[in-house]
């Protein structure tokens, strides 16, 4: 089977762009140029430049094309969001039958990136392109094994992508649906979908105190200063959030590999590690001079002695303890903690979720508690007559 049949491509642009690309299309950066079409920029310019350097190399000029991506939760909309805001950006579905036509090229990756090869759609095996495909088809991405410029694969179709083309316009929240459609209109037939995960914003948030709030989400986003991590005290990180860490952070694996065999880790005693750098550093297509961040710390926090075991609940209360009478002395401004002990940990929430909320809710930082990813919640465990007893 084709490879297009399943699959689907997007562009990203800002809001204020939408009203002239349901007129004229989605439009090369060459065509805009030639034609004088006002419009919003969301490219920086270390971004062009790096564009514009490797048509030189390849001596194909890429601003001639428009850069559809395969997947669109990438690097390059990390950062646009960091510059631009995630409520002034809209990703837009195209239609996956542009790649029938026979003048689109393929990138294997950034089309900016010296790394990446391009190629001529039509030369193209379909089991090629799935190949493609696969490699963007990740929740997220590292550093160290060029998952960072794959994922970023591109579609590329020459001069314009015309109105007729364009499936569904994606945004971050109902406030930004309700801003679209006062530009284009409710009598378009094209559907606008709030997808706040497209954006790396949570799905949901209850707050629970004044400074403690629950949220379904990618912890990795938080805005909290502190991350912190479920780990057992053998320096093994094989599933879940751990294996995550681990892939995305491997200095601080083997900080923490360094911590178990010297036996610093214990049940009940977390330990926080302050790194140097922010953590959009991992996430970001490339460093952004006008993004400054702040440095993330991750606070490890053994959940069990043993991989094996099931989540050990009085461990995991004494080491709330530790975070509430530690915290001030550590320097910890503000925590997200993960639902320590539930799912892979083999504890329901109705045991951890308020032994969490109920200890944590004493500090006077903000906290976030992220619910677990593995499981549904039932609506009544997550009320503060519950969790706060």
């Amino acid at each position: 089977m084709d490879a297009s049949s399943n699959l689907r491509l997007f562009y990203i642009t800002a809001i204020d762009n939408l009203p002239s690309i349901l007129e004229r299309g989605i439009l090369s950066r060459r065509k805009v140029e030639a034609l004088s079409v006002e419009h919003a920029e969301i490219a920086d310019h270390i971004i062009l430049q790096q564009r514009e350097n490797i048509s030189q190399l390849c001596k194909i000029d890429l601003f001639r094309f428009v850069n559809l991506y395969f997947q669109p939760r990438n690097p390059m909309l990390f950062r646009i969001i960091k510059e631009k805001g995630s409520e002034n950006i809209c990703i837009i579905q195209i239609k996956s039958s542009i790649l029938d036509r026979d003048d689109i090229f393929i990138a294997d990756g950034n089309a900016a990136s010296p790394r990446t090869t391009l190629y001529a759609k039509h030369s193209l095996k379909p089991s090629e392109l799935n190949k493609i495909i696969e490699q963007t088809e990740k929740e997220y991405w590292s550093k160290g094994d060029n998952s960072k410029r794959k994922i970023m694969a591109e579609c590329l179709v020459p001069d314009e992508v015309p109105p007729s083309y364009i499936h569904t316009i994606f945004v971050d929240s109902d406030a930004s649906r309700r801003r679209v459609l006062g530009l284009i209109g409710h009598k378009m037939s094209i559907a606008v979908v709030p997808e706040p995960r497209l954006f790396f914003a949570s799905l949901w948030r209850k707050s629970i105190t004044d400074r403690l709030t629950l949220i379904k989400g990618d912890m990795f986003f938080s805005s909290m200063q502190t991350l912190t991590i479920s780990v057992n005290t053998k320096g093994i990180m094989g599933r879940g959030l751990a294996s995550r860490f681990k892939y995305q952070f491997p200095h601080v694996y083997v900080f923490y590999q360094d911590l178990c065999k010297r036996r610093v880790l214990r049940m009940g005693r977390p330990y926080l590690y302050k790194s140097e750098e922010p953590i959009e550093w991992t996430f970001l297509e490339e460093p952004l001079p006008s993004f400054q961040g702040e440095p993330k710390w991750f606070l490890l926090f053994p959940t069990k002695s043993d991989w094996r075991d099931k989540a050990d609940l009085d461990g995991i209360s004494k080491g709330l303890d530790w975070i509430v009478e530690n915290y001030e002395k550590e320097g910890i401004q503000s925590l997200a903690v993960p639902a320590l002990g539930a799912g892979l940990g083999r504890l329901e929430w109705y045991e951890v979720g308020p032994l969490i909320v109920r200890k944590l809710a004493q500090l006077p930082i903000p906290v976030e508690v992220y619910l677990p990813a593995e499981k549904e919640i039932p609506s009544d465990q997550l009320e503060g007559d519950f969790l706060l007893g």
